[in-house]
């Protein structure tokens, strides 16, 4: 009884927490993700560990069920309409940004003298940016410009290109440890990738052509929420990537459910307090102590992302022939790393538990310095971005 009123009380105080953060973020230059992210470092266990224990042990539910909402979403915008008008834009930045951000991670912890393994784990994991945060930052920044608009769903394909990328750096990894053949790993990792896409597109057509039947051609909040936990669901059981399972069923849904759209805004309407509770139990995962025995390799990881993302996403721009302005704040906008990158790394300590030890404090404390960092970054691009776009 005594876990169930600590846990309720949490709860609701987090949720009336996140609307005052929520007020400040509007008038202040700190996003809302990072106040969040502030407030859960502050709370957590490393510091005055007001979170109940029975809050902190759902984290790894929250995260799914956030992830699962903010997949459907995302790939809700990568509609054929949106590709027609910054397809070449939104292919090339997302590619060329999850690529490059590897291959100069991997190059930069391999220059420093790391092991081969923790290098293509981490490389992999870096690919990952936050869509919760970015679309956050969107969200509250009120604007509908075109580099808001491309930058949404830019990382909608960024994720997915990082999740490639990460099974590929695991298949890879795997080779290297010398316990898995190299069939077998790449079986593993196009298992991963299809299966999702598989199963999205399964649940997505009948999802599209039966939700909203019920009322007038308007689905519920219940058969939104139905098909994305189901479609989570089931990819976590068959052990295939539940965000790219969302976001193929996001896709699915958006372009082909032409009688409604309901299902999005639906979704959007109950996401808020999740991400509520995903960014604060974020900010309270940190442990302050593990941060002194890897210091020096969360800081070369730290200033490695933050130039490949730089670099990558200038270059990704370029190829795409976009304008001076996207080109160059295109890849500080994408600099916020959270919860994709959580799901990527506890994959990495369940398959490497050797190297786990090494991988996820660096994770974990990166992504609290990206999402602290990150989201001012994004708000920041997007601001300088219009300014130069009006100059121009």
């Amino acid at each position: 009884m005594i876990n169930t009123i600590q846990f309720l009380l949490a709860v609701g105080g987090l949720m009336l927490a996140g609307l005052l953060l929520d007020a400040i973020g509007r008038r202040s230059f700190l996003p809302r993700v990072t106040l969040l992210i502030c407030l859960g470092v502050l709370i957590g266990p490393s510091l005055f560990n007001l979170l109940p224990p029975a809050l902190m042990s759902e984290f790894d539910l929250i995260t799914s069920i956030a992830l699962a909402m903010v997949g459907f979403m995302l790939g809700g915008r990568l509609t054929l309409e949106a590709l027609r008008e910054f397809g070449k834009e939104i292919f090339w930045i997302s590619l060329i940004g999850a690529i490059g951000t590897c291959l100069i991670v991997a190059i930069g912890l391999l220059a420093i003298g790391q092991p081969i393994i923790i290098a293509l784990l981490l490389a992999g994991i870096a690919t990952a940016t936050a869509p919760a945060a970015v679309a956050d930052v969107v969200s509250n920044f009120k604007t509908e410009s075109p580099f808001a608009t491309k930058l949404l769903d830019i990382v909608a394909l960024d994720d997915v290109w990082g999740l490639i990328i990460f099974s590929i750096c695991v298949a890879f990894a795997l080779i290297t440890d010398g316990n898995h053949s190299v069939l077998n790993t790449l079986g593993i990792a196009g298992f991963e990738i299809g299966g999702a896409i598989l199963l999205g597109v399964l649940l997505g057509v009948p999802a599209s052509y039966l939700t909203g039947r019920i009322t007038a051609g308007e689905p519920s909040l219940a058969e939104a929420l139905g098909i994305v936990f189901i479609c989570s669901g089931l990819a976590l059981w068959l052990e295939v990537s539940f965000l790219i399972a969302s976001m193929t069923l996001g896709i699915v849904v958006t372009n082909l459910a032409k009688h409604h759209t309901r299902p999005f805004h639906e979704i959007k309407g109950v996401e808020g307090p999740v991400l509520v509770l995903f960014f604060v139990l974020a900010g309270a995962t940190l442990q302050i102590d593990s941060l002194a025995e890897v210091g020096p390799l969360l800081i070369f990881y730290v200033l490695f992302r933050f130039l490949a993302k730089l670099m990558s996403g200038w270059l990704g721009a370029k190829l795409a022939g976009s304008n001076a302005p996207t080109r160059r704040w295109i890849g500080l906008a994408l600099t916020p790393q959270a919860g994709v990158a959580m799901g990527m790394v506890l994959i990495a300590v369940n398959r490497f538990p050797q190297q786990g030890t090494t991988v996820l404090p660096v994770i974990l404390a990166s992504t609290v310095i990206f999402e602290l960092t990150g989201p001012i970054l994004t708000r920041l691009a997007i601001s300088r971005e219009a300014q130069q776009s009006t100059l121009e």
